[in-house]
């Protein structure tokens, strides 16, 4: 006998396990298949409280630098500004200029402060939670490549 005359008579009724056997083997994929989906549900939902971790921890890092920037900006550099334009008015220089350089150092604490506390905010945009999401298809940001995304993505944005 040929092999085309071997596959023409189709699979061997004695190599084919029996129909209860064929029941145990599916119900036990299904039941790994569960299980599986339970782990990964599992584990994202442990990303995403360990997220929401991270995001209470970085406004609280935000809020506590804002207000460095607010108690800096307004009680104690008002006594150093005092003393540093008195000082500077002593050495010669007029009062334009005394003031002056006192506001320019204070604008560029004050922009030091608005850097860290935009570095904290950035942490609170869950973007470990929303890329595993996305992975899922469960939550779809727009992006430029979208002939569908009504929203402009400004330049710089991840």
């Amino acid at each position: 006998m040929s092999e085309s005359e071997d596959s023409a008579r189709g699979p061997d009724p004695a190599a084919t396990p029996p129909l209860d056997e064929s029941i145990r083997e599916v119900t036990r994929a299904s039941r790994a298949t569960a299980d599986a989906a339970k782990h990964s549900l599992r584990s994202l939902r442990r990303l995403a409280s360990a997220d929401f971790a991270l995001a209470r921890s970085a406004f609280g890092r935000a809020l506590a630098w804002a207000g460095v920037a607010i108690v800096f900006g307004a009680s104690a550099w008002l006594f150093l500004a005092a003393t540093f334009i008195a000082l500077l008015q002593s050495w010669g220089m007029s009062w334009l200029h005394a003031l002056l350089l006192t506001s320019v150092i204070s604008l560029a604490v004050t922009g030091l402060a608005a850097w860290r506390v935009s570095y904290f905010f950035n942490f609170t945009g869950m973007h470990s939670t929303r890329r595993q999401l996305s992975k899922l298809g469960l939550f779809d940001e727009p992006s430029e490549e979208d002939p569908d995304a009504d929203v402009k993505i400004p330049e710089g944005k991840p």
